[in-house]
């Protein structure tokens, strides 16, 4: 499998984020801190393949946020984002 065809957009993180959050949050927008593009959480580009979850910037391929789960553990690794940005 080729990765273009493993690349998913960032509503495919709805589900999740929903269960970690208790919250809608691919609307939430964030900021790249590679490249300063800022965008909806909708916007980028997801790689659910990996080892865990992959989530880059569509502009520089940046990794944006990493998520790992086991049966009772979640790892959520946000470095690559400047900032995220929602409403109350």
């Amino acid at each position: 499998m080729k990765t273009e065809e493993m690349v998913l957009d960032g509503n495919a993180l709805g589900g999740m984020m929903l269960e970690l959050f208790g919250r809608e949050m691919t609307m939430v927008v964030s900021t790249c801190r590679s490249c300063g593009t800022t965008g909806p959480l909708a916007s980028v580009d997801v790689y659910m393949k990996a080892p865990g979850v992959v989530v880059r910037c569509r502009t520089c391929q940046s990794v944006l946020m990493k998520i790992v789960r086991s049966s009772e553990r979640v790892w959520l690794d946000v470095d690559g984002m400047r900032m995220m940005e929602m409403e109350l």
